[in-house]
């Protein structure tokens, strides 16, 4: 049973802006015991792997260059937003930071890492429908419970 929707990268996939993953220890076991659902916003917005960085900067996403992403954030945020309804889950753990996945703080669009207050976009479509919402940085408590449990 799916308990959990995570963010692709930290379950191992390579799908990060840099072609690369960001594997989390506790998500991949998740992700193994058939308990999460993987889910990467940024891939589905039709944007390649690898790519250019992303930041939101006010309402609008920006590629380090400059380019205008922001109906590709959107869009894939809103495909996610759709898979995630057909999981079943009702909690998630998304990479923080990300200008798709964070919450609370993302980088602010300098590219100079730099935080800001707000949360990605597919995190705030997650939080708008009742989604409990971590990161990787904060995951709820009861992972490491099942984790240690299932050993």
């Amino acid at each position: 049973m799916t308990r959990y929707l995570v963010s692709a990268c930290l379950a191992g996939f390579p799908c990060r802006y840099d072609g690369k993953a960001k594997p989390c220890a506790e998500i991949v076991e998740l992700y193994k015991a058939g308990l999460a659902q993987i889910v990467c916003p940024e891939s589905l917005s039709g944007l390649p792997v690898p790519r250019e960085p992303t930041e939101k900067r006010g309402d609008k996403y920006y590629s380090r260059s400059g380019r205008d992403v922001t109906a590709n954030i959107l869009a894939g945020a809103e495909k996610a937003l759709n898979k995630a309804l057909n999981s079943g889950c009702r909690k998630a753990i998304l990479k923080s930071r990300s200008p798709s996945c964070g919450i609370c703080r993302i980088y602010d669009g300098t590219f100079t890492g730099n935080l800001t207050e707000g949360n990605g976009a597919f995190a705030a479509k997650l939080l708008e429908i009742g989604f409990e919402v971590y990161t990787e940085e904060s995951p709820p408590e009861e992972i490491y419970r099942m984790l240690f449990r299932q050993k």
